[in-house]
């Protein structure tokens, strides 16, 4: 069975026990979020790593997107940044190689993964029929559907699909009048094979076949946003509210079958409208998991997109997003390198925690305190250790050294922390 059979049975296993427990949240509580399908463990039964949770009253996590292109292929760059994203916290990875041993790389990560590993299974599918046949759009269902299978076998925790992307909101686009019509890539692909073929989306028109492969290997299918907002002023219209009624559609279907779901989201939205999308989403697709990519709130931050990324984000989670994917400082530039990444993840993550503090999240100001107290008594090694990036603090403290130990070099003499400090105990 399933994790959602074994939870509508009431049966309690020791994956949902750990889980609770390092939530700080009850078992049974979980359990019964499981079956209703507003939280999930995306892990697959073959792959065997350390289970985390996304949803309801759990804390918000984040995910690191690697992979390669065309432009750039080295699996070890890929194993270092794999690395470094797992250091510095992010709790899942996506692999969106398009470029080089697809294939292999994807085993090499499931191999040293300790963390959910998801792909999106378009991109490798067309890769394929781009080398085999000529163009995508010869592609066939059954080609697309081997791929899915692959990779849901070879312990693929949760997969990208963009089931929602179908004639019909293809028809809603077109009068739709964006200025960016489509900026997801696995949504585009599928627009250019459902054109050529003058068919509807496979994944759509065949999603019972999906849910057989998901519920075969309890992989997690994080529903698609091919129709989500590339700009700001696309944000929140007709095409995308459109996607995003039927994924609620699908959503239930899912969770009928034992399968384990979770909903995208956009993208590019302005701020006001941030808490907007997470609301209408959770309305609509009855309090499941909520995967944002940023959101970015402005279209001018290139070379900063991990901020604007980091600002919705925050705003997001708060607002009830669940899942934060990351953004690098060279979103819309380039491949990110491994910097890029550990960036991406650390500012990721500080929109993650700030946002669990909004929410309530039991323990997550617990850090905030204790940095508190550390700046209280000017202990620069307690700060350094409760930082996200100690090697960082430590270097920047040495690179500009204070004359006085027990302050920066920003006050110095002037500390205020000490002035207070001295003021308070001479008055006493």
């Amino acid at each position: 069975m399933t994790r959602i059979e074994l939870a509508k049975k009431g049966i309690m296993t020791d994956e949902v026990k750990e889980v609770a427990l390092a939530e700080g949240v009850s078992a049974e509580g979980l359990s019964m979020d499981i079956a209703s399908g507003v939280s999930v463990i995306p892990i697959n039964r073959k792959h065997g790593i350390k289970p985390i949770g996304i949803g309801r009253n759990l804390r918000t996590k984040i995910n690191a997107n690697i992979g390669t292109s065309k432009d750039r292929i080295s699996i070890e760059e890929e194993m270092e940044k794999l690395d470094v994203l797992v250091r510095y916290g992010a709790d899942a990875v996506m692999d969106l190689s398009t470029g080089g041993p697809i294939k292999e790389l994807r085993a090499m990560m499931l191999r040293k993964s300790p963390v959910a590993v998801g792909t999106v299974p378009i991109y490798e599918a067309a890769v394929r029929a781009a080398e085999d046949k000529g163009a995508i759009a010869r592609m066939t269902a059954d080609d697309l559907f081997r791929v899915i299978e692959d990779h849901a076998s070879s312990g693929v925790d949760f997969i990208t699909v963009h089931c929602g992307l179908t004639m019909k909101a293809v028809e809603r686009l077109k009068n739709e009048g964006r200025i960016l019509d489509i900026v997801s890539r696995g949504g585009s692909l599928l627009l250019e094979w459902m054109v050529y073929n003058e068919k509807d989306n496979p994944l759509y028109g065949q999603y019972d076949r999906l849910l057989e492969i998901a519920r075969q290997y309890d992989m997690t299918l994080s529903l698609g946003d091919g129709m989500r907002p590339g700009c700001l002023a696309d944000a929140t219209d007709r095409t995308q509210i459109e996607e995003l009624l039927t994924l609620g559609e699908l959503r239930d279907l899912a969770v009928e079958k034992g399968v384990q779901v979770i909903i995208e989201g956009p993208g590019h939205v302005p701020l006001n409208q941030v808490e907007l999308n997470v609301k209408i989403e959770k309305e609509i697709c009855k309090g499941a998991p909520f995967y944002v990519l940023g959101p970015l709130v402005t279209d001018i931050g290139m070379g900063y997109d991990h901020i604007t990324a980091a600002i919705g984000g925050a705003v997001a989670g708060a607002a009830g997003a669940d899942f934060l994917c990351y953004v690098t400082p060279s979103e819309h530039i380039r491949l990110p390198t491994v910097d890029d990444v550990k960036e991406g993840v650390i500012v990721s993550r500080l929109a993650a925690h700030a946002a669990d503090i909004a929410k309530g999240i039991k323990g997550a100001m617990e850090a905030d305190v204790k940095m508190a107290r550390c700046r209280k008594a000017l202990d620069w090694n307690g700060q350094i250790a409760l930082s996200l990036n100690p090697d960082k603090v430590r270097e920047w403290r040495a690179e500009v050294p204070p004359t006085e130990s027990d302050v920066c070099s920003m006050c110095g003499e002037f500390c205020a922390i000490r002035t207070v400090e001295r003021a308070l105990k001479k008055e006493s």
